[in-house]
């Protein structure tokens, strides 16, 4: 029962450590008189995908590769069909143009190059594929061209993007130090129980790590775009919304992947091509649904099928076990 409790917990530290870091890291930006629109594009975004980081890493330590990988995977399915999906049920979303032509399929080719590195070793006789060191820094260099694009990006639209201000909260220096401080600590410890209860969960009801990591563990990790999806569709910001959900897409593989498999390379699972394979089919269907419709909008009867389609996902899921 305890086991249960702190993951319960470690989530729920996740989540908050995460907030608290960004706050804090703003805040502390804010003072040394950096521009909001750095602040937005590093430390905001760094920060929401920072309790997939955490995960990865302690999972990479602890040679638990399954939840890992799946914490990625599980998390950029989670994203598009379930995310997506309750936000394009509150409202339709319109989608702009850089957002169609060039991030989405930006998160396209993270998914084509995972792919094809989840296929390049084949380690003895098993058929177990692996991710490894020089393709977590190949991954890291896409990071960067992303990184590129998106400041310049920024750049070449400053004027419309500083019309959006992002709320940052003013601290004293001790507070700021104590958010920081008291957010990396969350981040270890929810990170750790979180994978703690990951892998008794799998053994006590007979479950794989990899499914725990496709379905709670990456669930979980998913929550802070949740929050934020949803808050920015109700606000009509649907260029938060939809580039919250791409932008942490193109993240988790490229950035958190990268970090993990420099660490320590990843063995895949048995069915990580399949579940790629899904991922891959998801990405192509927003694309299309771009085009379905209403161009350049996700309505809510697309929404819709998200949903539907992440639950038949799960249910697929607990049928292959």
């Amino acid at each position: 029962m305890l086991e249960y409790i702190l993951f319960v917990v470690g989530i729920f530290l996740l989540i908050k450590g995460a907030d608290y870091l960004v706050d804090g890291s703003s805040s502390l930006a804010k003072k040394l008189k950096v521009p909001t629109l750095v602040i937005g594009l590093t430390i905001v975004a760094f920060g929401t995908s920072m309790p997939e980081l955490v995960v990865n890493i302690l999972s990479a330590i602890r040679g638990s590769g399954d939840i890992a990988f799946g914490n990625i995977v599980g998390s950029n399915i989670a994203n598009i069909l379930l995310i997506l999906g309750i936000t394009g049920v509150i409202r339709n979303l319109k989608v702009q143009h850089s957002t169609t032509w060039k991030e989405i399929p930006f998160s396209l080719l993270a998914v084509v190059v995972l792919l094809v590195f989840a296929n390049t070793l084949t380690l003895d006789k098993l058929n177990i594929t692996s991710l490894l060191r020089f393709e977590g820094i190949i991954l890291i260099l896409f990071f960067a061209i992303f990184l590129h694009y998106v400041f310049e990006l920024a750049r070449r639209n400053r004027s419309r993007v500083e019309d959006k201000k992002i709320d940052i909260k003013k601290h004293s220096g001790l507070m700021i130090f104590l958010m920081i401080f008291g957010g990396l600590v969350a981040l270890y410890f929810g990170g750790k129980w979180t994978v703690d209860g990951a892998i008794s969960f799998a053994r006590i009801f007979g479950l794989s790590e990899y499914f725990i990591g496709l379905t709670i563990v990456a669930v979980g990790t998913s929550l802070p775009e949740l929050f934020t999806s949803i808050i920015a569709a109700k606000k009509g910001d649907a260029d938060l919304a939809i580039g919250n959900v791409v932008g942490s897409n193109i993240f988790n593989i490229f950035w958190i992947l990268g970090v993990t498999a420099m660490i320590l390379p990843i063995s895949l699972p048995i069915f990580a091509n399949v579940d790629l394979l899904i991922l891959l089919g998801t990405t192509i269907l927003l694309f299309m649904f771009i085009f379905v419709g209403k161009k350049h909008e996700l309505e809510r009867w697309q929404g819709a099928i998200f949903i539907l389609l992440y639950i038949a996902y799960i249910y697929y899921l607990i049928f292959r076990g």
